[in-house]
């Protein structure tokens, strides 16, 4: 059975013409509002799961690594594919392009069975490695198990929202993110403590709430990438025989993604390691920060989902001038985004933690933690930036040299010997700033070694 579309004659992409500004806005919006929603139901879940009590804000938290991960095979794929289709689109190479959409839908299959196995064998050695409290241990499982195992529409709505986006068609992208996202904002509660008829299901409502607003979000984003995606034509046939040059084109460019934040996942997993060793309600206010500061994290990521393709389009194009304003603008509003984040978490840590029911003890740690990280957002701002540059250009390693180690080689032992010199979880949170500060200046080194050698020669 073929899904083959009638190919309609082409004409220059919008990513080639339409004024940089305005083309970034355009490319950016969509999916910047759909990030915020999406941070938005990551914060508004924990703040239904802490009702429980602090041992299920904990549990999530624990939970936390595998979701990473889960979050770095689906979003590091769908930059390879997304990298090599803009690419061809602007090289107007249309099978090269046909064929990172439809071998990328079966990599995305794969990458699911895996997550599959996890979820069935890999829970209790997982949790117990990091707790031994039996509470936390039986929320955690029962919550992970139904994200992994039912992981299939999270990576899939996020390949198609890829495929939508490396075409500019952004806004359709929102639609598909949002729907989902929408739908676990209102389930959580009913599904969490049991309105309107519907079974009080705890720390594991919230679980099935998130995972079929998932399946919702990627049954919409096939349905648009089938009926309004034009420059994308998809066939049974070429998924189940997938090009093995696409495969190796896909994963140059998306393993180095996929293991930058995979780091994520190891530094979160260390990270609960070490503040378990002083209490549970650390480990909380670790994962309340964590949610916080997507809410401006994610927004400057839907940013560069939106850069990605206008960069990596115009390099193929050979638009130099397009490309160093559309950095120049970028830069510019993630800046302020981060810097607006700073003065949040330092003007008003105790409300923010009063959305999580903090006890009085989780609130006094968590002040302290929230203005000990705030001044690192800025600084974050020029490495998440860059971060999009290399991707862009196929230069995704050194993201994931950068993001080792700031995470890794910096963050975890710096975060390991203040716990263990000074005996005070307070000064912890200083980690983030160190590592921040040295993963900046690799950023900057790199940066200029790749514009001298991709951007100046255009």
């Amino acid at each position: 059975m073929s899904l083959q579309k009638q190919a309609s004659p082409q004409k220059e992409n919008k990513m080639g013409v339409m004024p940089v500004k305005r083309l970034i806005i355009s490319m950016s919006l969509p999916m910047m509002a759909s990030m915020l929603v999406q941070a938005l139901y990551n914060i508004v879940d924990s703040i239904f799961v802490s009702q429980i009590n602090e041992q299920a804000l904990t549990a999530v938290t624990l939970a936390f690594p595998i979701q990473t991960l889960m979050v770095a095979v689906g979003s590091g794929t769908g930059v390879g594919i997304n990298a090599l289709l803009s690419k061809s689109l602007g090289e107007k190479k249309i099978d090269r392009s046909d064929a990172a959409a439809n071998t990328g839908l079966l990599l995305i299959f794969f990458s699911y069975l895996v997550f599959l196995l996890i979820g069935i064998f890999g829970m209790e050695l997982f949790f117990n490695t990091q707790t031994s409290d039996p509470q936390i241990v039986e929320y955690g499982i029962s919550y992970l198990r139904i994200v992994c195992c039912l992981s299939f529409g999270m990576l899939f709505q996020m390949t198609f929202e890829r495929l939508l986006q490396s075409t500019g068609m952004t806004v359709y992208s929102m639609v598909s993110q949002m729907t989902g996202a929408i739908f676990n904002i209102i389930f959580d509660p009913i599904l969490i403590f049991g309105y309107f008829g519907f079974p009080k299901l705890g720390v594991a409502g919230a679980a099935y709430a998130t995972v079929i607003g998932q399946m919702i979000g990627a049954t919409i984003g096939l349905v648009l990438n089938l009926k309004k995606n034009k420059e994308i034509h998809f066939s049974f046939a070429k998924i189940l025989h997938p090009d093995i040059e696409t495969v190796k084109r896909i994963y140059f460019v998306g393993v180095p993604s996929i293991l930058m934040i995979s780091i994520g996942s190891v530094m979160s997993y260390l990270m609960n390691r070490i503040l378990t060793g002083f209490s549970s309600t650390a480990t909380a206010v670790y994962g309340v920060y964590f949610k916080l500061q997507s809410f401006f994290f994610m927004p400057v990521f839907g940013l560069n989902n939106g850069l990605i393709p206008v960069l990596a389009y115009n390099y193929g194009a050979r638009k130099k001038d397009r490309i160093k304003e559309a950095l120049t603008f970028s830069f510019k509003l993630v800046f302020v985004i981060m810097f607006i984040g700073m003065l949040i978490f330092l003007l008003f840590p105790e409300a923010l933690l009063s959305l999580f029911n903090a006890s009085g003890n989780m609130r006094e740690m968590g002040v302290i933690a929230l203005r000990t990280v705030a001044p690192h957002f800025p600084i974050a701002a020029i490495g998440i930036t860059l971060g999009s540059v290399f991707q862009a250009f196929s230069r995704s390693y050194y993201s994931m040299i950068i993001s080792l180690a700031r995470q890794l080689i910096v963050l975890i032992p710096a975060a390991w010997l203040l716990a263990h010199v000074t005996g005070n979880v307070n000064m912890v949170w200083w980690s983030f700033l160190i590592a921040e500060v040295v993963s900046c200046a690799l950023s900057i080194v790199f940066f200029r070694k790749v514009y001298r050698e991709v951007i100046e020669p255009l």
